[in-house]
């Protein structure tokens, strides 16, 4: 396979992934993804950010969200996120600093 096909593939299935999330299943919440699997919408956003910036292409988190979430990240979680226990905040909390780093507070 050449490297332009493998990269519109790869393309594609970024983007069946994101619709996956997006528009088959918003009732599942960031905090049940990272826990689970290292990662949410918001990691898929901020790896979005990062490829743009190493491109030269100036975005910040805000901007990668919106272009992620299709809407203000703000007007996705107050459509789609739900209060979260205290025990998955824990989660949470090693789930994060296991798989990105130190959690913003």
């Amino acid at each position: 396979m050449d490297d332009k096909t493998r990269i519109e593939l790869e393309a594609a299935a970024f983007r069946a992934l994101r619709d996956h999330l997006m528009d088959k299943r918003p009732e599942v919440q960031n905090i049940d993804l990272m826990n689970l699997a290292g990662f949410c919408r918001n990691c898929l956003s901020r790896w979005y950010q990062e490829a743009a910036n190493i491109r030269g292409i100036e975005m910040t988190k805000d901007e990668a969200r919106e272009e992620f979430y299709g809407i203000p990240f703000e007007d996705w979680k107050a459509a789609h996120q739900t209060e979260a226990s205290d025990a998955k905040k824990d989660a949470f909390t090693t789930a994060f600093r296991e798989n990105v780093g130190t959690p913003d507070k």
